[in-house]
């Protein structure tokens, strides 16, 4: 089981929630906790074995609730053998969708794919292997946009779906549906943000000379970029890099910087802390 929280920091939180557990015959396996001294809030999580006089999932819930309650605490205890639901929005550039479906049979991300929504064809990713993905081609343009995140919605409800993948989906959410999607949609910036905005950003990159090229993954939020970031990476590049070069190995980050941010989450290792990120990696 996995158990997150967050709370006002206080002394004897670790203390009552070992206990907690101890007293059920939970056994700790892994513990990681964080007081952020700015803002005061205490962070949590515990990977345990619920056995012995334990009880069941629900039951555990129940009676925790009311010392979770006195801590006001944020929380949550889940069965990591559930996996989430999650569906992937992609568009033309596929090299972002087609890591997640590989990590993904691969058994490396722990989730189960809901469905993969598309602004174009299913041909347009001919040399993918789509034979056992629920696909959905779902065109928009700038007068169909409400009508077709009307159709996203109804997707993301008829399935369950847990999380949202934006994989390089070029498309802005209305602030309507990234503010359903409140910490339940990352996606990848071609950047390491701030950055360059706009179109063709490595060559705004190879223009200025720069000597690092990024990526990073956040959560979605109504300002366009600027939500809670999750994870970053970089890599050095030099004046014998080309634009080409550029976009070459921009995708390489971009690939395993969202890979990274959607295992972590999947695992319950993010947690937020009011415009970041706490991130308990592994």
């Amino acid at each position: 089981m996995i158990l997150t929280l967050s709370c006002p920091d206080q002394p004897g939180i670790v203390a009552r929630v070992s206990t907690f557990l101890f007293e059920r015959g939970c056994n700790i396996l892994d513990a990681q906790q964080f007081d952020d001294q700015e803002t005061g809030v205490f962070f949590m999580r515990v990977v345990f074995d619920l056995k012995g006089d334990g009880g069941d999932l629900e039951t555990l819930r129940a009676e925790f609730a009311p010392m979770a309650q006195g801590f006001s605490m944020r929380w949550s205890i889940r069965d990591p053998k559930i996996k989430r639901k999650v569906m992937i929005l992609a568009s033309q550039q596929d090299h972002c969708l087609a890591d997640l479906l590989y990590r993904w049979r691969r058994g490396e991300l722990p989730m189960e794919l809901s469905a993969v929504v598309s602004n174009h064809a299913r041909d347009t990713y001919a040399h993918l292997d789509l034979a056992d993905v629920p696909f959905h081609h779902l065109p928009v343009t700038r007068a169909t946009k409400l009508e077709q995140e009307a159709a996203i919605w109804k997707l993301i409800q008829d399935t369950g779906t847990d999380l949202v993948v934006l994989a390089r989906y070029m498309q802005v959410l209305s602030d309507g549906l990234a503010a359903k999607l409140e910490e339940r949609c990352i996606n990848i910036h071609h950047s390491f943000l701030p950055g360059f905005k706009g179109a063709k950003p490595y060559h705004q990159a190879h223009v200025r000379g720069v000597k690092v090229i990024g990526a990073t993954a956040h959560y979605v939020t109504a300002d366009l970029d600027e939500g809670p970031i999750i994870e970053q990476d970089v890599e050095r590049i030099s004046h014998r890099d080309t634009p080409r070069d550029l976009i070459r190995k921009g995708r390489d980050i971009e690939r395993r910087v969202l890979a990274r941010a959607v295992r972590w989450r999947l695992e319950d290792r993010v947690l937020l802390n009011g415009s970041k990120t706490i991130v308990f990696t592994d």
